[in-house]
């Protein structure tokens, strides 16, 4: 299906100026968000992601894993479309040793390259001391998820996800292209379905992380996940760690 020209493509920017081009990095308006969506909305997620690479430059394109349940679906799929991508790991300082032991699995098997993430280590020596997890989870987050994100997200664009519309309340009102917080968040996957992914997992034989052979459906760091359906944040009114609000 052909699909929608773009406002501004590649290789336009690439002619610039360089005042044109320095533009380029600053946050889209509605109107072209709009123009992307419609773009984008009629193709297959794995030919919606081969595009963003050549209508935005590839070195501002920021991608971020948990190395949670199922990430080696997504990680499959961007190691096989774009091989030098790195991929940004949020390291809290709290993840299962199972966590640690899947992330190195899978740079092996796909040939990722991985970048980590950390808070600062006094900050993170707080919630430590603190327990920020018990009285105030949010907060804990916020310092050990979301700032050391936001440190490197003015270096980047677009910010490529894995979520889809299926998997809590605050998703499933996601578009594709949406501006969250001073970057392009790029939501390729948003409309695929549990089973889709789920057949996309069998067809190549992609390993789970091991703790979802205990009963684990949505892991986080130690503290806060436990297994069964609840996931995270067990009697807690929360559902996201802060990074995709």
């Amino acid at each position: 299906m052909d699909s929608l020209p773009l406002a501004a493509p590649l290789a336009d920017v690439e002619a610039a100026t360089p005042d044109t081009a320095a533009s380029r990095l600053a946050p889209l308006d509605d109107a072209r968000i709009a123009e992307l969506n419609a773009a984008y909305a009629p193709l297959h997620f794995e030919e919606r992601i081969r595009r963003l690479y050549t209508d935005f430059d590839p070195a501002k394109v920021l991608v971020t894993s948990s190395f949670a349940a199922t990430s080696a679906y997504f990680l499959h799929i961007i190691s096989r479309i774009r091989p030098e991508q790195v991929i940004h790991f949020i390291d809290t300082g709290y993840h299962f040793p199972e966590t640690v032991q899947y992330r190195q699995y899978l740079i092996d098997l796909f040939g990722l390259k991985v970048s980590d993430l950390r808070a600062e280590d006094w900050k993170h020596q707080f919630t430590t001391e603190e327990q920020t997890w018990k009285r105030d989870p949010d907060f804990c987050c916020s310092v050990n998820k979301v700032e050391p994100l936001e440190a490197v997200k003015p270096n980047y664009q677009v910010w490529v996800s894995s979520l889809m519309h299926w998997q809590t309340e605050h998703r499933a009102g996601l578009d594709i292209f949406e501006v969250r917080r001073g970057i392009v968040k790029f939501n390729p996957m948003v409309d695929v379905t549990r089973e889709q992914r789920d057949a996309y997992i069998r067809e190549h034989d992609l390993p789970f992380h091991p703790l979802v052979a205990q009963g684990f459906q949505s892991i986080g760091c130690t503290h806060c996940t436990v297994a069964g359906r609840s996931g995270r944040w067990l009697g807690k009114p929360k559902t996201e760690c802060g990074l995709h609000l």
